[in-house]
C-alpha cells in the first residue's frame, strides 16, 4: 500500500529575494538542491502550524502564513513502495527571529536569493510550483 506524506511550506518573497534553503548532503537524492522551507505535519498539527514550526526550525525566523496559495502533488516510487506527497503552498510574512542555518537536519543552509536568479539554481520541482501559484512578484 502506497504511502501519503502532507507537508507544510512557506513562500517567503520580499518583492525581490525569495528565500530558500539548501538540502542537506545526508538527503542523498537531493542533496544542494535548493527548496522552500517546511515540511512534514506532526500527528494533529495544522498546516499552518507546520509552516510556523518549520521554518522557525530550518531559518530560525519567525513567520505568519498569510495565504494558502495552492498545491501541489509528486508522486515517489511505484506500487507498494510509492509515496504519495502533497505539499500546501503558503504565502508567509517574517514577523521576527534571526536568519541562521539549520543544524543536524534537512537542510544545512538558507539564503535570500535575487528571485530573478532563482531559475539559474539547483533547485527540487517545488521552488518552481510555488513561483507559478503566487504569479508575477
Amino acid at each position: 500500500m502506497f504511502q501519503i506524506r502532507l507537508a507544510a511550506y512557506a513562500l517567503i518573497d520580499d518583492g525581490a529575494h525569495l528565500l530558500l534553503c539548501r538540502i542537506a548532503p545526508r538527503i542523498a537524492k537531493h542533496a544542494g538542491k535548493w527548496t522552500l522551507p517546511g515540511g512534514g505535519l506532526d500527528l494533529g498539527e495544522t498546516p499552518e502550524g507546520a509552516v510556523i514550526r518549520e521554518v522557525a526550525e530550518e531559518t530560525g525566523l519567525i513567520v505568519e502564513p498569510r495565504e494558502l496559495l495552492g498545491t501541489d502533488t509528486l508522486v515517489l516510487g511505484s506500487g507498494a513502495e510509492a509515496w504519495h506527497h502533497l505539499r500546501l503552498i503558503f504565502r508567509a510574512e517574517v514577523v521576527g527571529g534571526e536568519l541562521r542555518h539549520e543544524v543536524d537536519g534537512t537542510t544545512d543552509r538558507c539564503r535570500w536569493h535575487p528571485r530573478m536568479s532563482v531559475g539559474e539554481l539547483p533547485r527540487v520541482t517545488l521552488v518552481d510550483a510555488a513561483l507559478r501559484l503566487a504569479g508575477p512578484a
